[in-house]
């Protein structure tokens, strides 16, 4: 009896090892990939980082129709989006990913009966835009590659990174997508950025790095220039001041003149920036373009400067970085 049990024993031990070396020939196999009793073996899951670029005229095409060469082939998309298919002819598919693309070929082999059950798959081989375009306030803007996975700052970096005047608004266009544009705000400094929203650039996508905003003070203040604040940023008048390291002791704090540009030219506003210090009056909000001027005073001698000898500072002063 003992000997019959080994004998069954050994018979199973053969027969498992016969089924683990064909399942090894035919590919990968291990106890935890078989499926339950009753479940349906799992399929390998799809890339998550398929990129979803639409077609788009100019671009090469490769058609595969499974098991029928005949109706394969490479084909260029025309000015009006449509591909001149072999046999089949010509198909709208601008627009369309490569997977949808497939479906429209498929549906059309069947509506015209060339085939019963198609299976098709198309590929993007050539852009007519191999690369993306980086515009606005960087210091080379031009077309780079997007070669590999190339993210938004990767574009910056190879556009030469931003120009002293950018800001950190950057609009992305995506080629697949050109009616719903993306908004990032650029980190206010290097650590953050390696933290941020860094989305892939494709190709045909179109990058701008918006202008910042500069506000002048000038005058009688201990650091005057042009302070760069980003658009969406909203600083006040007292603020601003601060940035330029408050006004000396020959500043004549009540004769300060606040210019801003208007659609009718230029308007002049007369401060008395102690009032605003003691809360006599309002803190007004500065906006991009505003010049401070705050002039100097020698006993009861007032230094005043014309409108146009201080637009004449504000565009040979220096400019700096506003600091968080």
């Amino acid at each position: 009896m003992r000997n019959c049990t080994r004998l069954v024993k050994t018979f199973a031990v053969l027969a498992l090892s016969s089924l683990a070396a064909a399942q090894t020939q035919n590919g990968s196999w291990s106890p935890a990939s078989m499926p339950e009793p009753g479940q349906a073996a799992a399929r390998p899951a799809e890339p998550s980082s398929v990129p979803k670029i639409a077609i788009g005229p100019g671009d090469m095409l490769d058609v595969e129709v499974f098991d029928t060469p005949e109706l394969s082939g490479s084909t260029r998309v025309n000015q009006s989006g449509e591909a001149n298919l072999v046999v089949l002819g010509t198909v709208h598919l601008a627009g369309e990913t490569p997977n949808q693309a497939a479906r429209t070929i498929e549906e059309a082999l069947r509506a015209r009966g060339m085939m019963n059950d198609p299976h098709v798959s198309v590929s993007i081989t050539e852009y007519a835009t191999q690369g993306a375009t980086i515009t606005g306030e960087v210091k080379t803007p031009g077309v780079y590659p997007t070669l590999g996975s190339r993210t938004l700052t990767d574009m910056i970096a190879l556009a030469g990174g931003p120009s002293p005047l950018a800001g950190k608004t950057v609009t992305i266009q995506h080629r697949s997508d050109p009616a719903h544009p993306l908004t990032v705000m650029l980190a206010a400094n290097p650590r953050a950025l390696a933290q941020q929203d860094n989305p892939v650039i494709e190709p045909g996508d179109t990058v701008t790095l918006a202008k910042s905003g500069i506000i002048y003070v000038l005058g009688a203040v201990t650091k005057g220039g042009g302070f760069l604040i980003d658009n969406n940023e909203h600083i006040t008048l007292m603020q601003a001041l601060s940035l330029a390291g408050g006004w000396t002791t020959v500043a004549s704090t009540s004769h300060a003149q606040l210019i801003r540009k208007v659609p009718q030219g230029r308007e002049e506003v007369r401060l008395d920036l102690k009032h605003i210090v003691k809360g006599k009056e309002a803190d007004i909000s500065v906006q991009d373009g505003d010049i401070l001027y705050v002039p100097t005073s020698f006993g009861k001698t007032v230094g005043y400067r014309s409108v146009e000898a201080i637009l004449t500072a504000a565009q040979n002063a220096p400019a700096y970085a506003y600091v968080y």
